[in-house]
């Protein structure tokens, strides 16, 4: 399968690991993310530990073994190995770039905000664009991905303005474009379905402290 870079390029395409139920380790591309992606029957994870503390590990959960490298006790144990941290699972998401100028009027950004502040922390190469109720943001993540994140202003919010910006991103893109999305956020998991962006996995991410 690669690298994770070959992975999730791969799953971009359309293109998954088997659904083996089996479990690939890869080699992080980064010190600063570590992790698992959990796909239809297979996992990856990606970290610089020794792979045979991944498998002993997984072996050892007292669960069906497809939900293995998302348990809890296994997130646990992996979050004690590396002294790492984590915050939630996220569903994960992919959308195509698309052609054309956005329908919504966008303004880069130059100065701080606290959405930009938080992108800063977990990617690299981030820019930012201002609309008039809301913020978009791009930058590149775990393996060099692009990755998107909004923000509305809550007196802004279901009017529609979340999916025009996700849908924006598609335009600014020119690659593949990934979401990370907590399966609680209903209201941002649609307005990125509606956008056209598709659900291929789940995701824990574990970020150096």
């Amino acid at each position: 399968m690669g690298t994770l870079r070959d992975i999730l390029d791969a799953a971009a395409r359309g293109v998954f690991p088997p659904a083996d139920g089996g479990t690939t380790v890869v080699p992080q591309e980064s010190a600063r993310d570590a992790g698992v992606l959990s796909f239809t029957a297979h996992s990856v994870v990606f970290t610089d530990e020794d792979p045979a503390w991944v498998y002993d590990t997984l072996h050892a959960m007292d669960c069906d073994t497809l939900a293995a490298s998302l348990n809890p006790r296994f997130l646990a144990a992996f979050l004690d190995r590396t002294d790492r941290t984590t915050e939630t699972v996220d569903a994960l998401l992919v959308g195509t770039p698309l052609p054309g100028e956005p329908e919504v009027a966008l303004k880069e950004m130059a100065g701080e905000h606290p959405r930009i502040a938080y992108a800063r922390r977990r990617r690299d190469g981030v820019r930012a664009w201002a609309a008039d109720g809301g913020v978009l943001v791009l930058g590149r993540g775990v393996a060099g991905r692009l990755e998107v994140s909004v923000e509305i202003d809550e007196g802004l919010r279901h009017r529609g303005l979340g999916r025009a910006l996700v849908t924006a991103a598609r335009q600014l893109a020119g690659e593949p474009l990934w979401a990370q999305v907590s399966p609680g956020n209903a209201r941002s998991a649609r307005a990125l379905q509606a956008a056209g962006y598709r659900q291929v996995g789940a995701e824990a991410l574990l970020r150096a402290r």
